[in-house]
């Protein structure tokens, strides 16, 4: 005990006030270092975090020594008696607990602010822009919370029993909070794989096609061609087969299928389709101009010798404005070359009818 190396009375005061002097003005001292500390780190781009932790801590390190410094003068403080010199011990561990979480609070604040503004910025990930404000909000309840268990216990409140009941209340919400949670994960291993980004055009198996506008911790939104919102929740989306075709490369190649007359000339239906493709890739701007069409018969089919003509667009919406365009210009060039796309037809051939006069064949005539 501090109050047993001073027994006469005034001397303990004029003790007590020099402790608690002292502790001020090294609360005050370590106050300006480190804000003047902060301001010179700052300068300084690689030590941006470190002014920013020194500048957050400041204030929550000088009332913890201020703090100190009046515990340790109440413990030399004559006249007073022990049973309030424990209940002023007692209250200097809250109150130092207090400052504690409000000092581990601001520093976390403080990073993730630095993270925002200067590291979120530079990733293609939109991970961070998601999680941190949610962080933001969780950790800082946390630390307090924990705190404040600190504090009942300091005061002699048993927590168990309310840890317990904290314990299966979370239990409780978590059963409730399912779904949300479920969501809150999910989307966390969307934004973390990378599969698809803010601006892509995605299509869901079995499920709507559209442009990705934002992805939020509980839901992805997408935007359809009818210029609609569609909210999918992020459980279904990691669930779900999925399509991106802006990645790995947003440009979508385009092969169309056709088929001319057995009448024709193939060699005249191959540089014809050619032609008309690479009129298409210079006329179009959806499509990729640094790409040359290919052509190949496919197959003899039933009415048609069919063949492919492929041509790339730009990206998938380019893909639906190339195809009408080649669709239309082909079927006009045919036409005009009197090439023949013929229709589903068969052929039917029937057995030549008897000579006439000729007796038809009897039972066991070959």
């Amino acid at each position: 005990m501090l109050s047993e190396l001073f027994t006469d009375h005034p001397l303990q005061r004029w003790a007590a006030l020099g402790v608690f002097a002292g502790f001020t003005v090294l609360a005050g001292v370590h106050y300006v270092a480190l804000r003047f500390i902060s301001r010179r780190m700052r300068q300084s781009r690689t030590q941006r975090l470190a002014a920013v932790v020194t500048r957050a801590a400041a204030r929550a390190g000088t009332l913890f020594i201020f703090t100190l410094g009046a515990m340790a003068a109440l413990e030399i403080w004559p006249g007073i008696d022990d049973e309030w010199r424990g209940r002023a011990a007692r209250g200097g561990v809250v109150v130092l607990t207090a400052i504690s979480a409000m000092g581990a609070a601001n520093v976390f604040n403080a990073v993730m602010g630095w993270w925002t503004a200067y590291v979120a910025p530079k990733t293609q990930s939109k991970v961070d822009d998601t999680l941190i404000p949610v962080a933001r909000r969780v950790v800082p309840v946390l630390v307090y919370g924990t705190g404040g268990l600190i504090v009942l216990q300091t005061l002699g409140v048993n927590i168990s029993p309310l840890l317990g009941g904290l314990g299966i209340s979370g239990l409780a919400v978590a059963l409730g909070l399912q779904p949300t949670l479920s969501n809150f994960f999910a989307g966390t291993n969307v934004l973390t794989e990378g599969s698809f980004a803010q601006g892509d055009y995605i299509e869901l198996q079995g499920g709507p096609a559209g442009y990705v506008e934002s992805v939020d911790w509980r839901s992805t939104k997408i935007r359809t061609w009818l210029n609609n919102y569609v909210v999918i929740p992020n459980s279904v989306l990691a669930n779900t087969i999925m399509v991106n075709y802006s990645r790995p490369d947003p440009r979508m190649n385009i092969l169309l299928y056709c088929g001319v007359s057995y009448d024709c000339d193939l060699d005249r239906v191959n540089d014809i389709a050619l032609e008309v493709a690479r009129q298409v890739i210079a006329g179009n701007d959806h499509a990729d101009k640094s790409e040359e069409p290919w052509f190949g018969f496919e197959r003899f089919g039933d009415s048609n010798v069919e063949f492919w003509l492929f041509v790339q667009a730009r990206d998938r919406i380019g893909s639906f404005v190339v195809t009408n365009d080649l669709i239309k210009r082909l079927h006009a060039r045919f036409r005009e070359e009197g090439i023949e796309i013929n229709y589903p037809v068969r052929k039917v051939v029937y057995d030549a009818p008897p000579p006439p006069g000729a007796a038809p064949p009897g039972p066991g005539a070959s």
